[in-house]
């Protein structure tokens, strides 16, 4: 008994030796474990990484905090407010640009 146990196991290392000696079995398999370990290794060593976690808290800090929230809404009216009045500018201008050319064609 002991020796067909010996054998079984034999057995059993040469098929799998056979299939991973198989380059089409296994072409994708090894494609994506290289893939994954380059990924693994590559994921914290770039600055990705360190952006993303900065941006992460910034926004935390942002979406958590009721006086920075007034601030950012502060800074939003001041600049829609801005945006109004060279809107207003602008039209004005185009406005002694029309009447500037209708004065020099008559």
């Amino acid at each position: 008994m002991y020796d067909m146990n010996i054998e079984n196991t034999r057995a059993m290392q040469q098929n799998s030796a056979n299939i991973n000696q198989n380059p089409y079995i296994n072409q994708s398999a090894n494609i994506n474990n290289s893939v994954q370990q380059n990924q693994a290794q590559n994921s914290f060593s770039t600055g990705d990484f360190v952006k993303g976690a900065l941006i992460g808290a910034a926004v935390t800090y942002f979406l958590t905090n009721k006086g920075a929230q007034e601030n950012i809404m502060k800074a939003v009216s001041k600049g829609t407010q801005l945006f109004q009045a060279g809107m207003e500018e602008m039209k004005e201008r185009m406005e002694d640009a029309k009447a500037t050319m209708e004065a020099n064609q008559e």
